[in-house]
């Protein structure tokens, strides 16, 4: 409901039958009357109908024959809204058991304005259609297409960052409409990622002799690297452990897989028990374990060892013999009567 101006105040009219229409009394002579829809007042008698103030800056409402001023109608017939709690003049939405302005009711997902799009009711809370879709499709381990909305039941086809229906896309060389093996190619060089990008069936694709990645099967547009019999983006040829790219630097191929050099060596190679590196050079080995040649050192007081110097095993790591006979008897006991049960292989 609009709020009603001020009527207007008249003096000097005739007061012959006039009465007021909230006392019932007459007026004086000269008196200033105020006439609102036909109905006459004192100007003390013209007042809110709940509080019975004068109305502030001349502005009231009407509902049901009865006048109010701005606050006490919001109190007694407006709707507050249910996010940002203040009244609702105007258009008011009815929806989730509350009342809403029309910029307050919106998608909790997205925040776009539902009153004139429609929503559902997903788990206590509003959602548009596009939003509700994405929620059924993760619940269903499925994707929603960027265009119609909808679920997709099979594969997706990816086209500028996004997935869609197949069907909705045609060959952009041949017409054929297109299936989920279709090849999303930059068409002009020079402009930035997807701005002209345009989708081949994978028989047009084929034909443009363009390579497959062998770890996305996207094509490559630009730097290629060939490795193990295939094609791969930069930032897809990984290392099979770490799975970090080698963005050109030295990789090691076992079975078919490529491999880091530290992980080559780790998972097929020698790496420094100390220094955990590649040992390039001669290796020391000792207690099933590696050693750079200058880190073969006594584990108590460092001091470094080679292959004529006798050493112990205790902890799973070398100890000299001076720093053995510091040990107590019975915990050389102990060892020794471990040492004979596994017999050691000397260093070589």
């Amino acid at each position: 409901m609009s709020p009603i101006p001020m009527p207007g105040v008249t003096s000097g009219m005739s007061l012959e039958n006039m009465l007021c229409s909230r006392c019932g009394d007459g007026f004086e002579p000269h008196e200033k009357i105020v006439n609102s829809t036909g109905e006459l007042w004192h100007q003390t008698c013209f007042v809110c109908a709940q509080c019975f103030q004068e109305f502030r800056d001349g502005i009231f409402y009407e509902f049901e024959g009865r006048k109010y001023c701005e606050h006490d109608f919001h109190v007694l017939f407006a709707p507050c809204c249910g996010k940002c709690g203040e009244f609702i003049i105007g258009r008011v939405i009815k929806a989730m058991n509350a009342n809403w302005h029309v910029k307050c009711f919106l998608c909790d997902m997205c925040k776009k304005e539902l009153a004139d799009t429609g929503f559902i009711r997903n788990a206590g809370r509003a959602l548009c259609h596009e939003c509700n879709a994405k929620v059924k499709a993760d619940k269903l381990g499925k994707y929603v297409c960027h265009k119609c909305h909808g679920i997709i039941d099979d594969q997706p086809l990816r086209f500028r960052g996004e997935v869609y229906h197949p069907y909705h896309f045609n060959c952009t060389n041949c017409g054929v409409e297109l299936d989920a093996n279709a090849r999303e190619v930059r068409s002009r060089p020079g402009y930035a990622a997807n701005d002209m990008n345009e989708l081949y069936c994978l028989r047009c694709h084929d034909k443009m002799g363009i390579p497959i990645c062998g770890a996305c099967r996207r094509p490559i547009e630009e730097r290629v690297v060939t490795a193990l019999g295939k094609h791969w983006h930069v930032e897809h040829f990984v290392c099979a452990k770490c799975e970090k790219p080698f963005f050109g630097h030295r990789h090691y191929e076992k079975k078919g897989l490529a491999y880091c050099e530290t992980h080559y060596h780790q998972l097929f190679g020698n790496l420094c028990f100390v220094c955990n590196q590649v040992i390039a050079g001669d290796v020391f080995t000792a207690m099933n374990k590696a050693w750079c040649v200058h880190h073969f050192a006594c584990s108590v007081c460092d001091q470094k060892m080679n292959q004529k110097t006798k050493f112990y095993e205790y902890d799973l790591k070398p100890v000299c013999k001076k720093c053995y006979e510091k040990f107590p008897q019975e915990l050389r006991r102990r060892l020794r009567r471990q040492h004979e049960a596994t017999p050691r292989k000397s260093p070589s």
